[in-house]
């Protein structure tokens, strides 16, 4: 498929009111705010048609606008960012694959938007595609706040998880384990369905949102990196990010 087959939209979620680092987005990074760093990474992807924040506050709206960038203002009481993902999304019909672009990774690999994009357009019987790095550090496997995913054949996730999966049983089988990097990318009638689909009880147990999805059946796609992140969760994750930023 072709990339005039389709357009594709990437949306940066952004909220004011994170429970665990308030003001997260309009936080200073070596003088600019994260959100305008996100945007500015995102915006460099080759096979993005349109990047767009979608807020529902005012002084992230009115900060978007500072820097020139497209911004759309969303309900406040949505219970994800996949959610406002799907509001955001709405004007703008014309859009096939919708991804969703953490906004709390301010220096985000372009490398990595084109890669799920050419991922998902080379597959068409995927709904919904994401991406995966190895990694062998043991403080990482075991790590809840590190998500976990096994994948098959086809590169499609079999199971995402907190624990360390595969279980390694016999310790002379090698184990290869994949890191889970939240960003997405979905078709655009799918990330519409998602959005009304009822909780799922795997999806309580571990509090990931994407085995809703595949306890409903949806095909989700994993491409693998070699590139690596860093996501500002709590205010001290800023020292990690400095280090970050020097290595780059």
């Amino acid at each position: 498929m072709s990339k005039n087959d389709t357009q594709s939209i990437g949306i940066i979620p952004a909220r004011y009111d994170s429970v665990r680092f308030p003001g997260k987005p309009l936080v200073d990074i070596r003088g600019k705010t994260m959100i305008q760093r996100v945007y500015e990474r995102a915006s460099e992807a080759k096979e993005l048609d349109l990047v767009v924040v979608a807020t529902d506050d005012v002084r992230i709206r009115d900060a978007v606008r500072t820097f020139g960038g497209q911004v759309v203002m969303t309900r406040r009481d949505h219970p994800s960012g996949t959610d406002r993902v799907a509001e955001a999304a709405l004007p703008y019909p014309e859009a096939t694959l919708i991804m969703n672009i953490q906004g709390d990774e301010p220096f985000i690999f372009a490398e990595q938007i084109d890669q799920l994009v050419r991922f998902i357009r080379e597959r068409p019987t995927l709904e919904i595609a994401t991406l995966a790095k190895r990694i062998t550090e043991r403080g990482l496997i075991e790590n809840p706040n590190v998500v976990k995913v096994v994948i098959n054949a086809e590169s499609q996730a079999l199971y995402f998880s907190r624990s360390p999966i595969p279980f390694q049983r016999d310790p002379a089988v090698a184990a290869v384990y994949r890191k889970h990097i939240g960003l997405y990318i979905y078709r655009a009638t799918v990330l519409q369905q998602i959005t009304r689909m009822e909780p799922h009880p795997l999806e309580q147990i571990e509090k990931l949102e994407q085995l809703r999805w595949l306890g409903n059946g949806l095909k989700i796609g994993v491409a693998e990196t070699t590139l690596e992140s860093i996501a500002i969760d709590h205010p001290e994750d800023l020292i990690r990010l400095e280090k970050f930023i020097d290595q780059l």
